[in-house]
């Protein structure tokens, strides 16, 4: 169950600009209270024995934190991130830079694609949200670099943005945990074919980032507001580990937003 994890401290966190129904650029935000939350998530990690690797924040690229988004690693490969708004592009250079540095093998995006934000990896597929951000030619850059079949999902609720808001990889007996309303009909047939066993979330817990959430297979780190969520995952053999990121939804990111997992 010991995962490896790429983090970045929100230490330039701000909401400067509006790039999702979340961000209010009027709305005050607290940034030391956004570093004690991010802080308490990287300790839950740690106790859990997962290892934690950190990047440079840089200052001028307030949601570098959401390092979900910096690229998407599957056996040692990374596929760079290209976003979609300039506010953040030079997001997706820092990333790859820290890769390359690491010694893995690096390949700069050629379709706009904002890393695990949108693909999601499970045992069988990889899942690809597109409708917001992605390009849906970024499903098959995919593809081929990491040698794992796609499956296209639609998105149609803009407050749901990246397929990491409406769409949880559990491992486990469920497999999944996911929104029905966030996806089109099409993509919600899809869905229920490939995972029987999902957990359908109500919408409540999902507009407090209840599906942003980080799984092991065994434990779930999740908002702890997501009380419907946290109690349907126990019942289902999970261990859910409530956090608080209520500071960094403001800027429409919770644990996953803030967690790039890094598969060697």
């Amino acid at each position: 169950m010991s995962r490896r994890y790429l983090m970045c401290r929100p230490t330039y966190f701000a909401v400067d600009y509006t790039i999702n129904p979340w961000m209010d650029p009027s709305t005050p935000v607290d940034a030391e209270l956004a570093i004690r939350q991010w802080t308490e998530l990287a300790d839950i990690y740690r106790d859990l024995g997962h290892t934690v690797e950190l990047i440079e924040p840089l200052p001028g690229l307030p949601d570098m934190v959401f390092a979900a988004n910096g690229a998407t690693v599957i056996d040692g490969t990374v596929l760079g991130a290209q976003f979609k708004y300039p506010e953040r592009a030079a997001e997706g250079p820092a990333y790859l830079e820290w890769f390359a540095r690491a010694g893995f093998a690096t390949h700069q995006a050629k379709f706009v694609n904002e890393g695990e934000g949108d693909l999601l990896l499970t045992e069988r597929f990889l899942l690809a949200g597109t409708g917001f951000r992605t390009d849906p030619g970024a499903h098959g850059e995919a593809q081929e670099l990491f040698g794992r079949p796609v499956i296209g999902l639609q998105l149609v609720d803009p407050s749901f943005y990246h397929l990491d808001t409406a769409l949880c990889v559990l491992g486990g007996p469920a497999e999944v945990a996911y929104l029905p309303e966030a996806f089109s009909a099409g993509s919600r047939r899809v869905l229920a074919r490939l995972f029987p066993d999902a957990i359908t979330v109500d919408e409540p817990d999902a507009r407090v980032f209840g599906l942003n959430a980080v799984s092991d297979g065994q434990r779930v780190v999740l908002p702890v507001q997501a009380v419907g969520l946290m109690s349907e995952l126990e019942r289902r053999g999970y261990r859910p580990i409530g956090v608080d990121m209520s500071e960094l939804r403001k800027a429409g990111g919770g644990p996953k937003c803030c967690t790039l997992e890094v598969r060697v």
